[in-house]
């Protein structure tokens, strides 16, 4: 049962992901970590992106980072956004090395309050009793 309201597209785990999501819901940042190059990388899936190994292991993740880049979204490209604009979307770097795509909440969708390199921390917000989404605000 989503929140009352909720409007917005949910995330519809892949046998890839549902690790992630699992730990999502557990308001945990949980990512994949290549044993054989010794990076950890983004989005999921079952091999290595850089060295394409297969020894592939899921660690928990610092959930800090900074903002690598952003937007403020002036126009919903959902209707389940349309109360919220303007928002900020962001690609925060995380400490461990990969890029996340998602909302900034906490801040002022205004270039005055943010910027790149900005720190940052994630956040879980419950929709669903199965879906929690991972967020970030300022450190």
């Amino acid at each position: 049962m989503a929140q009352d309201g909720y409007r917005k597209p949910l995330p519809t785990p892949s046998p890839e992901s549902k690790r992630y999501w699992d730990g999502c819901h557990n308001h945990e940042l949980w990512i994949p970590f290549c044993r054989n190059c010794q990076k950890f990388y983004f989005y999921p899936r079952d091999f290595c992106p850089a060295c394409f190994g297969w020894d592939i292991e899921w660690r928990k993740a610092s959930g800090r980072g900074r903002v690598y880049t952003y937007a403020i979204q002036h126009r919903a490209w959902h209707p389940g956004w349309q109360d919220e604009v303007p928002y900020v979307t962001a690609l925060v770097q995380l400490e461990e090395g990969p890029r996340l795509y998602t909302n900034l909440i906490g801040v002022d969708p205004d270039p005055a309050h943010v910027h790149c390199d900005m720190p940052v921390e994630v956040t879980f917000e419950d929709i669903t009793e199965d879906v929690s989404l991972p967020k970030f605000r300022p450190v």
